[in-house]
């Protein structure tokens, strides 16, 4: 039987290059593209069969912002498959990003500015809003959704005979200092994108503990710094341009600079090539790339 692969947040990014690069790697794996926007998802798919005109592409309305939305694609995944091989759950936002020069002005006279430009430590604030579920929109896309979406897929996870992986993307911007247990919505704080991403670690390493002996496991990964949507979104792009050589420059001391998408999938790529049974559950698995762009992962406790 071909593996069974679900990608979320398929349509754009990483996880539409993440796509390319399994089909690549694996023609025959059965993918299904769970996006928000389904006009996204169909061009995505149409690039997909164009490269690949017997790959089985196929696609599933989701918005992970939202319950009500979640509920009704876990029930219609469970009509169309009977298990999951793999969960890629790589939908995510960063709204209303803005970059904080204070905090950079203020790393650049510290000596920490190499560090704050590898992790976005201080630089990045988000301005969040409510969902129609009552919950911090952050939260819910990028963690709440998708714990839901597994948690109801249970049935179609948890099989001791034939694994399924769990492969959240995460960030080098999660941080414990941005995430507090009393408000792990984050509804009082401006760094909820960094608290979502940490708190996404904190649930992988929980659903091994509950999960592994029925043969879920759970990894996280880190793309590290790439350019998609959500980076373009704080800055003009005219600030962008200016910003790219030194961008690039970076590479000579920060191997997180990975920029493209296609690079930034590596460690995805990667850990669907692995027996889950053999990953370590409190390793960050990275995207890295050299000064030459040759990309490759590196595990981090």
């Amino acid at each position: 039987m071909e593996a069974v692969v679900l990608v979320t947040g398929a349509s754009s990014g990483i996880g539409s290059a993440l796509c390319k690069r399994l089909l690549q790697e694996a023609p025959k794996v059965r993918l299904c593209l769970a996006c928000r926007n389904m006009q996204k998802a169909a061009a995505t798919k149409a690039v997909l069969l164009t490269a690949h005109p017997a790959a089985q592409v196929t696609l599933l309305q989701v918005d992970v912002s939202s319950l009500e939305s979640v509920l009704r694609a876990a029930s219609e995944i469970q009509c169309r498959f009977q298990h999951l091989d793999y969960v890629f759950l790589n939908a995510g936002i960063m709204p209303n990003a803005h970059l904080n020069f204070k905090a950079l002005v203020a790393g650049v006279l510290s000596g920490k500015v190499v560090h704050m430009l590898s992790t976005a430590e201080g630089l990045l604030t988000q301005e969040d809003s409510v969902t129609a579920d009552g919950l911090q929109k952050v939260f819910e896309t990028n963690l709440f959704g998708h714990f839901i979406l597994i948690r109801q897929l249970e049935p179609l996870l948890c099989c001791s005979e034939k694994p399924t992986q769990l492969i959240w993307t995460s960030s080098n911007n999660a941080r414990k200092s941005a995430f507090n247990l009393t408000d792990y919505q984050h509804s009082k704080g401006k760094e909820s994108y960094s608290s979502s991403k940490y708190a996404s670690d904190l649930v992988s390493v929980a659903l091994n503990k509950h999960f592994n002996k029925q043969g879920l496991y759970s990894s996280v990964v880190c793309p590290g710094i790439v350019m998609t949507n959500l980076t373009y979104g704080i800055l003009p792009s005219f600030f962008w341009k200016l910003l790219m050589p030194i961008i690039w420059m970076m590479r000579f001391i920060a191997k997180t600079y990975t920029l493209t998408p296609h690079n930034g999938a590596e460690a995805q790529v990667w850990l669907f090539k692995q027996k889950p049974e053999s990953l370590d559950a409190l390793v960050k698995y990275h995207s890295c790339t050299t000064l030459w762009g040759k990309t490759y992962v590196e595990p981090r406790k």
